[in-house]
């Protein structure tokens, strides 16, 4: 029996396609294709990594100038459970028509002069492998086992690879996509054409404001630890001591003290690196070693080891403040003073996040949360953070939370306290109410249909063999025609 990957075209009706079905659309229509003659394979996730198994790996096909092997869906599958992923329901079938459509934007990104960054992609495989190290508690032995690799070179490099084609797909479908837009009149039409029983529904939705106090560390910790700082530097820099080692004994960061505070190596478009710690790093000459300099993480130093093309090698000693019961004990009593004011009608919530809250995302907008994926002030209930829907699921509007502890990033105690400012219960579409999110929809399939339009040309230009192991998958991109 043929599997076939789900079409996916209608389902953007009801509801945003999640980027991991975005991942898994199968191209619409194709040319015929070579086969190669091949030996069938297993046809289900759960028999892939059979325990003991020997199977030969074979081409499974080659688009352009890439090739699939047998072996890259087993891969995925890994890659996939090391992360988390769920892949109930996901086919093997739908796994090569990914890797399928991956190879397929990737060769023509190659064809359209999209430059990829080697450096770039090397920092992100290191930052990889120190996620991954921490997952086997820094053994790089049971990683490489895990991922059934010789050695640590080769793992590397096929990281490497893989993320480096992943990459070129992703700027490819971006490319694709960049330019779609949808105008207010065809918003209407999408809407429109939907109909009135198949359209989307959409849950409970909060706006949610918060009043942040942390406990302040003292002007005396501060200078403590910057002291101690530029002894460190002074130790490195004129008795000869060794950065790695001050590191590798008093820093505060557990990623990357075990390696003596070294960091994957930076270039200047690496992800996730703070603001404060990019400047300084890239204001450094070779073998200098910066001030100590504040982030939200606490203080630091930075020895710039090595400059390699775009490629910098640093390392650095962080400290972080200690705050005392007597400043945490400070903090929460004025936390509960300023609820017992708004309590009186000395202030609003608004007013009193703009006056007292340590939060600087929030204060300036009258504490209003802004929410990450949509990047508005609406929480949709079912899809808030399980820790935010816990403070709230109480809450009447208007009404003020008793006071929170909660955690920053270094572990550090503050006090919040959070309200529910309105509340929008579940309903259907209402095409002037919810117009932001009927707009995303219609976008999604304007997309949708671009990347569609783009894989039919490509295909059809595009070299491609499928072997004949893989000729039961029935993709709704017809890769195959049977």
């Amino acid at each position: 029996m043929p599997l076939k990957t789900n079409n996916l075209k209608f389902t953007i009706k009801s509801k945003t396609l999640t980027a991991f079905t975005f991942l898994l659309l199968a191209s619409f229509t194709a040319s015929a294709q070579e086969i190669i003659e091949e030996t069938a394979p297993e046809k289900t996730i759960d028999s892939t990594l059979t325990t003991g198994a020997t199977k030969v790996d074979g081409v499974a096909a080659v688009v352009g100038d890439y090739i699939v092997l047998d072996s890259d869906v087993d891969k995925m599958i890994l890659q996939l459970k090391a992360q988390g992923a769920s892949l109930q329901g996901v086919t093997r079938c739908q796994l090569f028509g990914k890797l399928l459509e991956d190879k397929l934007y990737a060769h023509h990104a190659i064809q359209d002069s999209i430059v990829i960054s080697d450096a770039e992609i090397r920092s992100y495989v290191d930052q990889q492998v120190e996620q991954f190290l921490q997952q086997t508690n820094g053994n790089m032995d049971e990683l490489l086992k895990f991922y059934n690799k010789e050695d640590e070179a080769s793992f590397r490099e096929e990281m490497f690879e893989i993320n480096k084609s992943n990459k070129l797909a992703s700027e490819m479908k971006k490319k694709i996509i960049d330019e779609v837009e949808v105008t207010p009149e065809e918003v209407r039409q999408f809407f429109n054409d939907i109909p009135k029983e198949e359209r989307p529904r959409f849950g409970t939705e909060l706006k949610v404001a918060q009043i942040v106090i942390e406990p302040k560390v003292s002007e005396t910790e501060k200078q403590r630890v910057i002291d101690r700082l530029k002894e460190f530097k002074r130790e490195v820099e004129e008795d000869g001591k060794s950065f790695r080692s001050r590191a590798a004994f008093y820093s505060d960061d557990p990623g990357s003290k075990r390696s003596g505070g070294k960091l994957p190596p930076m270039v200047r478009s690496t992800p996730r690196m703070v603001k404060e710690f990019r400047d300084v790093a890239f204001s450094l000459q070779e073998g200098e070693i910066s001030e100590p300099f504040a982030t939200d993480f606490g203080y630091h130093i930075i020895y710039l080891e090595k400059i390699r093309g775009q490629e910098y090698d640093v390392s650095h000693i962080l400290l972080v403040p200690e705050i005392s019961d007597d400043e945490v004990l400070e903090a929460k009593e004025k936390i509960e003073k300023i609820k017992t004011e708004i309590a009186n009608g000395d202030y609003t919530f608004a007013e009193a996040a703009l006056e007292f809250s340590d939060e600087k995302e929030t204060k300036f907008q009258g504490g209003q949360l802004i929410n990450p994926q949509t990047q508005d002030y609406n929480f949709e209930l079912t899809k808030m953070d399980p820790e935010l829907y816990g403070q709230l699921q109480d809450l009447e509007n208007n009404t003020i939370s008793e006071v929170l502890t909660d955690t920053d990033r270094q572990g550090n105690i503050k006090f919040k306290l959070v309200t529910v400012t309105d509340r929008i219960d579940e309903h259907d579409a209402d095409y002037a109410r919810d117009y932001l999110k009927i707009k995303e929809l219609a976008l999604n399939e304007k997309q949708y249909d671009a990347i569609g339009k783009w894989q039919n040309e490509k295909i059809n230009d595009t070299y491609i063999k499928i072997s004949e192991s893989h000729r039961d998958c029935d993709f709704s991109s017809n890769w195959l025609k049977n």
